[in-house]
């Protein structure tokens, strides 16, 4: 028996437009709130401000990379219980091991579907909600 998903908030960070809009609109079709960012500084700002429940960064970025974003925000103690999990085109060991080095809990390979997508939320989701 599935728990029904009560709408996160998600943060999507991804500098492919193609990939923003894919995210957002299976996650809304999930019942998520859904905020978006190109970049690892556009992504720090609405972290703060809007405080998401879940984060989903993409590793090859302009300016601060995923790997850089992610550890920006671990370190910070108010948001270093949110789960991240890194995106990525690349499915390597290499690049999974990085992420969890910097504090990520998960990894989705780009391109993703729908289904993995909003599994992805819903398990890490529920843990997150289990710590309320």
């Amino acid at each position: 028996m599935s728990i029904p998903s009560s709408g996160l908030k998600v943060l999507v960070i991804d500098d492919s437009n193609t990939i923003r809009r894919s995210a957002e609109i299976f996650l809304k079709q999930g019942g998520h709130e859904v905020l978006l960012a190109e970049d690892g500084f556009d992504a720090l700002s609405k972290v703060n401000d809007y405080m998401p429940d879940l984060i989903f960064c993409d590793i090859l970025m302009p300016r601060l990379d995923g790997y850089q974003t992610c550890a920006i925000i671990k370190r910070n103690l108010k948001f270093s219980n949110v789960p991240i999990v890194m995106l990525s085109s690349k499915d390597g060991v290499f690049d999974k091991a990085r992420g969890r080095m910097v504090g990520s809990q998960d990894y989705l390979t780009k391109p993703f579907t729908k289904d993995q997508l909003l599994h992805t939320v819903q398990e890490l989701g529920s843990a997150k909600q289990g710590e309320a």
